[in-house]
């Protein structure tokens, strides 16, 4: 079973993000702190269909790691998060292939949603 990599500096929402993604039938969370923390788990194991990353972090942002994973040609669906997010930068995230972009504070019921699709559409990668 695949698992869902969850990056966000803050340590609340990491644990929030996690508790809901397992209480939701997604027993395979793992969170980081930030991109680089994420780079460093997916060399350990790269089974990992969806990353869900909050846009601004320190050390490496979540449009960094995106970029890099893109550079990678890295077949991950990655959902971006923040609470700020520029016409600029949300133009970018679509052009390196975000899956989503999600405003903060966003509901809870939204993420779900978005990870039970991208279940939908690799049956094979993220199970429940």
């Amino acid at each position: 079973m695949s698992r869902i990599l969850v990056v966000d500096d803050d340590p609340e929402s990491r644990e929030l993000l996690s508790e809901v993604l397992e209480a939701n039938g997604y027993p395979q969370v793992e969170a980081v702190a930030d991109g680089r923390a994420a780079r460093e788990a997916l060399a350990r194991d790269n089974d990992c269909p969806v990353i869900i990353a909050d846009l601004h972090m320190p050390n490496e942002s979540g449009l960094d790691l995106l970029r890099s994973l893109r550079r990678q040609n890295a077949k991950h669906e990655i959902v971006l998060m923040s609470s700020f997010i520029s016409t600029t930068e949300r133009k970018l995230a679509r052009d390196l292939g975000a899956y989503a972009l999600l405003d903060k504070p966003f509901r809870l019921t939204e993420l779900l949603q978005v990870v039970s699709q991208l279940a939908e559409r690799n049956p094979s990668g993220i199970s429940t």
